[in-house]
Order: C-alpha cells, then sequence, then structure tokens
C-alpha cells in the first residue's frame, strides 16, 4: 500500500497532464474532421457555390433526409443502390439549387415570416404534403383535419417509441419550410407568364391551312461512302457550327474498363440443388410446415390456396396434379431451385362476390371506440337487418368503409388478390357458402374493426392447392466469387499502364466498354450504374491510370481513364469521332447533291436526272412537323407555309436527315376557324400553363449556369 501510496503521490500531476492532453487530441481529431477541419488545412466541403461552401455534414444530413422522404413515400421500401445513387444526386442538386435561389431571394427580400410558416404546418389549409399525411385524416370524414397534427405531435413518441414516426414527421416539416421560400420565388416569375393575342391567333392560324406538296428526295445512299473522306477538321468543324449542341457546361471524364462477372458455377448449382435433395425427405414428415419453411427456404411462407390461374409458375399443371402431402421438385425456376409441398386442396370459387357493413374499433394503430361497444353496434346492426330493415340501407347509415357505400357495400374478389385482404374476411367469403351471412373480427396494420358480410355469388370453382414452398436462390459461391476476385487482380496487376491495358484487352478478347461523360458531381457511371467509387477515382487520377479493382454487385471492374474533357467545346475522341462521322458525311453529301442539281429548274427534271419518284403529301397544317408520305421534316412544313413560296415554283434544296428534298406546292388550302371564342381563350390558357410548368426548371438551369459552382469530388 505504501508504494501504491508513493507512485500516486509521485506521478499524479504526470497522469493528470496525460489525461488532459489525450482529451485535447481528441476534440482536435473532431475538430479536424468537422465543421472547423478547415483550421487544419481540410476542405470539409461537398462543393463551392459562388464562393459559398456546403459543409459535409449538411450534405450527410439532406441525404439522410431524402432517405427519409423516399422511405415515407414508397411506404417502407428499402433502396436499392441504383435508388441511392439518385438519392445522393438529388440531395447534392437540392443543397446547390438551393444556394443559388436563397441568394436571389436575399437580393429580392423574399422570405418566410413566422407566422406563414405556422400557417404551412398548423393551419387550416397547410402544405399540400401536410394534408396528405396520412395521419392527420379524420376516420370518420376521410379528409384532412388539422386538429390531429397537434394531437399526432404530442402521441407520436407513445404511439412509436423508436422514434422512426417522430424523425419522419420532421423531415416533412423541414422539406415543406424549406422548400417555401423557392416556392414563392418561382411563383414571383411564373405568376407573370402572359401570351399574347397575336401569338394565339396565329397558332390557330397554322391550324387552319392545309397544303399539300409534289417532293423528291435524293438519298445520301445514292452517293457511295467511298467519295467522301470525313476528317478530324471536318468534325470541329461541324461541331463549331453547332456549338450549343457540342458545349460541356462542366469537366467531364471517360473510362474504358473491362469487367469480371460473378456468374454461378456447376459448382455453385450442385450446392444450392444439393440442399434440397437432402431436406426432401424431412419437408413430406415434418408437420410443421410453415416454421420448417421459415427456416430453410430463402421466401418466407405463403398460407394461401392457389389454383391454376393465379399460381405463376411453369409447373403449375404438374404441381396441381399432386396427391396432399407430396413434395415435388426440386425443379430451377425464376433464378432459384424449389420444393414444392401440396399441404391442402379443395374446391375454391375463382372470384366471391359479397357486401359488407364495416365498424371499426382503430385505424392505423390509432384507437377509434372500445371493443366492446363496437361489438354492441355490430350486433344492433344485425338485429336490425334480420327484422327486415334493408342491408343496403344499413350500409349507408352505419358502415364506415366510404369506398364501398357507393356499391352497397359490394365487392369482388378473385383468389388471386385473397392473400391482400384481411385473413378471417377471406377466409369467409371463399370457404363459406353463397347466402351465408357472419359477423367477422379483423385487426391489422391498417385497421381493426367488426365486419357483417354477406356472400352474394362465387364463380369459377375448381381444384385450388394451399402450396408450402422451399426455394434455394442461385448465386455465386465463395470458391466462385474468390476466383473471379482472384482473376481481376491478376488482370490489374499485370496491365498498369494504358498500353499494357489496351494490349492485353486484345490478347485476352476481352469485352471493352466505355463510360464517358461522367461529372465529378455524379454517382454513378454509364454502363456501371451506381458507382461513386469509380467517380471518386477518375478525378484523381490522370489519362491513361489504370484503377485498382473495384468490387461492383455481381462484378469486378478495371478501368483506365481514357479522357479528360474541360468545360468548353468538346475534345473529338473516338467515341464522338464515331457518332459524328456519318452526320458530317450526309452534309457533305447534301453539299455534292446540291450541287449537281443547282441548275434544275422544275421537279421533273430532277426526279428524271436523279431517277427518284416524285411523291405527295397531302393536307398537313403548320402546326404538324410530320407529314404522311414525307415524314418528319420540320423544315420542308416550315418553308411550305412561308407567305412568299407560290405554287408550281421549286423549292431550294432542304437537307434532311436521310437525303436532300426538293418540292413544288400544290395548294394551300383555309379551313374554317372555329368561331367560339372560348376555344381560343382555352389555347391561349393552356399555352400559358405549360409555360408556366416549364418555367421554374428552366429558370433553375439558367442561374445554375451562370453561377460558379465547384465541387469537391474526395468528399462526396
Amino acid at each position: 500500500m505504501a508504494v501504491i501510496q508513493k507512485i500516486r503521490n509521485k506521478y499524479a500531476k504526470v497522469a493528470g497532464f496525460v489525461i488532459a492532453l489525450s482529451l485535447v487530441g481528441f476534440i482536435l481529431m473532431d475538430a479536424a474532421s468537422g465543421r472547423f477541419g478547415e483550421l487544419f488545412g481540410r476542405d470539409n466541403s461537398v462543393a463551392k457555390v459562388n464562393g459559398e461552401k456546403i459543409d459535409v455534414k449538411d450534405y450527410s444530413q439532406r441525404v439522410k433526409d431524402y432517405e427519409t422522404l423516399y422511405e415515407y413515400s414508397s411506404r417502407g421500401k428499402s433502396l436499392d443502390d441504383a435508388q441511392r445513387a439518385q438519392v445522393n444526386t438529388e440531395a447534392l442538386n437540392d443543397l446547390v439549387n438551393g444556394a443559388i435561389i436563397n441568394a436571389e431571394c436575399d437580393k429580392l427580400g423574399i422570405q418566410s415570416t413566422k407566422e406563414e410558416e405556422k400557417e404551412l404546418i398548423y393551419g387550416a389549409n397547410p402544405d399540400p404534403i401536410v394534408q396528405q399525411y396520412p395521419p392527420f385524416t379524420n376516420p370518420e370524414t376521410k379528409m384532412f383535419d388539422p386538429r390531429y397534427v397537434k394531437a399526432f405531435e404530442q402521441q407520436v413518441d407513445q404511439q412509436d417509441p423508436t422514434g422512426k414516426a417522430r424523425e419522419q414527421w420532421e423531415t416533412i416539416k423541414a422539406y415543406v419550410l424549406r422548400a417555401n421560400r423557392i416556392k414563392k420565388y418561382n411563383a414571383l416569375l411564373t405568376r407573370n407568364i402572359y401570351q399574347p393575342k397575336f401569338i394565339t391567333d396565329y397558332q390557330q392560324k397554322e391550324q387552319t391551312e392545309m397544303a399539300s406538296i409534289r417532293f423528291v428526295k435524293i438519298p445520301y445512299a445514292s452517293i457511295d461512302d467511298k467519295q467522301v473522306t470525313v476528317k478530324d477538321e471536318d468534325i470541329e468543324a461541324f461541331m463549331k457550327k453547332h456549338k450549343a449542341q457540342f458545349t460541356s457546361d462542366a469537366t467531364t471524364r471517360s473510362i474504358e474498363y473491362v469487367s469480371f462477372e460473378v456468374n454461378p458455377t456447376a459448382e455453385d448449382t450442385a450446392r444450392a440443388l444439393g440442399a434440397l435433395q437432402q431436406m426432401k425427405n424431412d419437408f413430406i414428415t415434418n408437420t410443421e410446415t410453415e416454421s420448417f419453411v421459415n427456416r430453410n427456404s430463402d421466401e418466407p411462407y405463403n398460407n394461401a390456396f392457389v389454383n391454376k390461374k393465379s399460381f405463376m409458375s411453369f409447373y403449375a399443371d404438374s404441381i396441381m396434379k399432386e396427391p396432399v402431402g407430396t413434395v415435388y421438385g426440386p425443379y430451377f425456376e425464376q433464378g432459384a431451385y424449389k420444393l414444392t409441398k401440396v399441404i391442402d386442396k379443395r374446391s375454391l370459387p375463382d372470384s366471391s362476390k359479397c357486401r359488407h357493413i364495416l365498424i371499426k374499433t382503430a385505424e392505423r394503430g390509432q384507437p377509434i371506440v372500445a371493443d366492446s361497444i363496437a361489438k354492441k353496434r355490430m350486433d344492433s346492426v344485425v338485429a336490425a337487418i334480420n327484422s327486415g330493415v334493408s342491408f343496403d340501407t344499413m350500409v349507408q347509415k352505419v358502415s364506415e368503409d366510404e369506398g364501398s357505400k357507393a356499391t352497397n357495400g359490394e365487392y369482388t374478389f378473385t383468389l388471386q388478390q385473397r392473400p391482400q385482404i384481411s385473413t378471417e374476411f377471406g377466409d369467409f367469403i371463399f370457404d363459406g357458402k353463397v347466402g351465408e351471412k357472419k359477423v367477422v373480427k379483423v385487426d391489422n396494420q391498417a385497421y381493426a374493426g367488426y365486419h357483417y358480410i354477406e356472400i352474394l355469388e362465387q364463380k369459377g370453382f375448381e381444384t385450388s392447392a394451399k402450396l408450402a414452398t422451399i426455394s434455394k436462390s442461385l448465386y455465386a459461391g465463395d470458391n466462385t466469387e474468390n476466383a473471379v476476385y482472384a482473376k481481376a487482380t491478376e488482370f490489374a496487376g499485370k496491365n498498369s499502364t494504358a498500353k499494357a491495358f489496351d494490349d492485353a484487352i486484345k490478347t485476352e478478347k476481352l469485352d471493352k466498354r466505355i463510360g464517358d461523360n461522367v461529372r465529378e458531381s455524379d454517382f454513378s457511371v454509364p454502363g456501371l450504374g451506381s458507382a461513386r467509387e469509380v467517380v471518386r477515382w477518375m478525378y484523381e487520377a490522370k489519362v491513361g491510370d489504370v484503377s485498382p479493382v473495384f468490387n461492383m454487385e455481381g462484378r469486378y471492374v478495371v478501368a483506365k481513364l481514357a479522357d479528360e474533357q474541360e468545360a468548353g467545346l468538346l475534345k473529338i475522341n473516338d467515341n464522338l469521332r464515331q457518332q459524328l462521322t456519318p452526320v458530317v458525311r450526309s452534309e457533305k453529301k447534301a453539299e455534292m447533291i446540291k450541287a449537281k442539281y443547282k441548275s434544275a429548274t422544275s421537279l421533273d427534271a430532277i426526279a428524271q436526272a436523279s431517277a427518284q419518284p416524285i411523291q405527295q403529301a397531302d393536307s398537313f397544317n403548320a402546326s404538324q412537323p410530320y407529314a404522311q408520305k414525307l415524314g418528319y421534316e420540320p423544315k420542308v412544313v416550315g418553308y411550305t407555309f412561308y407567305n412568299g413560296f407560290k405554287p408550281n415554283t421549286l423549292s431550294p434544296a432542304i437537307q434532311s436527315q436521310e437525303g436532300v428534298i426538293y418540292f413544288t406546292l400544290l395548294s394551300k388550302i383555309p379551313v374554317a376557324p372555329n368561331q367560339d371564342p372560348s376555344v381560343a381563350i382555352q389555347q391561349r390558357a393552356m399555352a400559358e400553363n405549360q409555360l408556366r410548368n416549364s418555367m421554374s426548371s428552366m429558370v433553375s438551369e439558367m442561374l445554375k449556369k451562370s453561377a460558379k459552382i465547384k465541387y469537391n469530388p474526395k468528399n462526396l
């Protein structure tokens, strides 16, 4: 004890200093990785918009918000890789667009007041998203009730101790309040949309004048490709001529890659098949079928009866013939080996028509009335019907299924739909007989309560079976996965230069694929899908670098950075060259055709000299760029209705997608316009609505192009 006390006395201050130093270290580490990381030389932004930084923590929170919103809109479905990439993209775009438009709002003084925000959430007429939120629907009126908003907030933690419902609602609230300022900005622009009357008049005129023409189309194929040489200078000149189409407003990069697919082998097939063969006898003798299936199958047990129509299987005929207790298989279907046991057989209708009256005790977990009270009400309903009151009258008077009141409580369900309705309800209407009536109690996630049901009609009786299926998915095992990974790793290790990468693809006859025009803010790559790790590497590598092995879902990928494109006119690469060479060649051919027939004075002369037939396009107007026999030719249609183009005169040569067209005007016939002024008013209103609908996205894109946006790929 004396020794310990001596150590305490001698080293207590040292120990205290070490502990304090450790705590400071932890704080500094957290600061370096957090919002104050830039004090330590670290950039914690995911992007900078006009010099303003978007912090990685804000981005992470926005991604989380979007995941919560997706879960709400998809009713709990989990995100797959493609959807997750989309969520990440939308979250980033939301932050960038928000920064741009909020800056514009600051300039214009557009704000959301506290009173306004309160009305958006708690008012009698709040934001539509709030009105559509299920917990705020009054079960009696089936309409939004503002009283339910505050009540929900007070009770949600008791109803859902996990906090998930609270988190979802707070995310929705934040989204509504955040979006309101942007909505006000958009409204400021769209409310000023106006289409002058003369434009409406002109549009009506376009629709009330019909034309017919005779034309000759000289196809580009009439000139041999060997006669036309296309050089890079020609392609570049074409791109400059159509600069808007071939200008990138952001840096992009492209990769060439090879994919090593992880596919199941014969060994994997034997594994899945063998597992089922080993348990087949146990499956036959086991009496606790549901638990046996759920323990051994990749798919859960389904307790429903099926017939040949509803049992979606290639083997339906064979399985339905088997006696009760038989196990059919193993058989392969939809990517899995399966065993199917016939549990029960009976003759059931393919459809059952019924009518019902519903009295609820709860809805979405929220109590409405006590069970005993609901039971007494239902007993009174049954007594009233037995005493002579019509079923229809009681439906209209007391049923709480508003959706069926229009049909006096009637529904028709197919056997295929049976698993989707309450078990007790389905059991009665399919197992009972026509004319039977019964009070059935149900309790599920949507609602709880009592049904009074009468079976009206049953059709299509046939043998139906309750089947239990054990499914073993066919997937690549560890040995297969390791073998493919080893192959990809060997390829990446041996071919770490651009030349070696290209040579190996040719030597080994591998399928080279291309992922082009990838921006630094992208989360997916063409052909690869969700691939943020690959995008991050692309913006850290140099042209010609070969990547490490990327583990993608179901495959391993090795890539080479093939090209880097700065903002501005696109560089000519193999892909662009392959895309534009036919187009430029057609342009050159068009000039050759125009030169050949420049002295022609009639359509007949051109037809004779070119050996092409004269065709006729009838009854088309200026509002439609398509005409029968002519096809989609907006330039021809436009010139036809040019006031200076007279009948029986030869048009200039017009270059189209497939050839050069010459034509003459046969006639232009005015059609009597609709004299009803309401038609013009309606047409004008529709045009203005279309402009309003497109205005928001147009303005957003314009502001984005004019903004200075710099992404930080390392933090995305």
